[in-house]
């Protein structure tokens, strides 16, 4: 849980998690909606996949990045029955 929040605690993280959300996308066309360098975006990506928000898959020489809609599943599980908890 920890990875998860470290994953959605960057604002730009959570920039590409909406942008995935409307489609999956390359990490080509996912940089042109940032100002920031390759690696840094390679960084964002590699907390994303770590934190299982996002998943990956090779098409030919690109790889497509999508969101893992099962762990948001599970993560809204987890929210609500921490806040269950606490009434």
């Amino acid at each position: 849980m920890d990875e998860l929040f470290k994953a959605l605690s960057d604002q730009q993280r959570r920039k590409i998690l909406e942008l995935l959300r409307k489609k999956d996308m390359t990490v080509t066309e996912i940089a042109t909606n940032f100002s920031i360098t390759g690696a840094s975006l390679s960084h964002h990506l590699f907390i994303l996949k770590k934190a299982r928000l996002i998943v990956s898959e090779r098409e030919g020489q690109f790889i497509r990045y999508s969101l893992n809609t099962s762990v948001f599943e599970e993560v809204v599980n987890k929210l609500l029955s921490i806040f269950a908890k606490g009434k």
